[in-house]
């Protein structure tokens, strides 16, 4: 295959970066040539972080061009927006409802737009959109931290990601603690189930 590119976007404390190893790890289990990169991003919880993965035989450069991407994984609303200069017609979005207010949101300094909104917006570039509700099957699963690999999972379901689902789910035996495990895997199955029937429907 020649490039498949993914955009991952959301704020610190999202498990982004983790969600970025996982794809990585799957795909060199594949045999595919691979770049991960942090663009930017601050470690401390809420702050800004994005992510890129790049698979492919003609991928050098770590980073996505705009209007290049596959697909966006956006773990939080504003920031899937944020970053939809990455996307065109043909990119599909998969976007965590969980929205997580800024701080100045708090204080009235500023004001952040509904979740119905934000959508309406994201499909102004293109009208491939999924909102997954990530935060409330990674509770199901046994932790709001697994909310990383609810998406992952529906990005599998997606059948973007040119990885076996096998080679994500050895990824996570690998990336995850053991103590942790069984809940990520509880939340990919979850997060791949909902957006296969996402996809069933008309």
């Amino acid at each position: 295959m020649e490039e498949f590119n993914l955009v991952i976007a959301g704020v610190g404390g999202q498990g982004i970066l983790l969600a970025a190893e996982i794809l990585g790890t799957a795909a060199v289990k594949e045999g595919l040539n691979v770049r991960v990169s942090e663009i930017h991003g601050m470690a401390q919880r809420g702050g800004a972080v994005v992510s890129n993965v790049r698979i492919g035989d003609k991928v050098a450069a770590p980073t996505v061009l705009d209007g290049r991407a596959d697909a966006i994984l956006g773990f939080e609303p504003l920031e899937t927006l944020r970053n939809m200069r990455f996307a065109s017609e043909k990119t599909l979005v998969l976007m965590s409802d969980e929205m997580i207010f800024p701080s100045g949101v708090a204080v009235g300094s500023t004001k952040y737009p509904s979740l119905d909104e934000v959508v309406r917006q994201v499909k102004g570039f293109t009208k491939n959109v999924v909102v997954v509700e990530a935060a409330r099957m990674a509770v199901e699963a046994g932790s709001i931290l697994t909310r990383n690999v609810v998406m992952i999972g529906a990005l599998a379901a997606a059948g973007k990601v040119p990885v076996k689902i096998e080679n994500v789910k050895k990824a996570l035996h690998e990336l995850v603690p053991a103590k942790y495990l069984e809940v990520n895997v509880k939340a990919f199955e979850l997060g791949y189930k909902y957006a296969k029937e996402k996809q069933a429907k008309p």
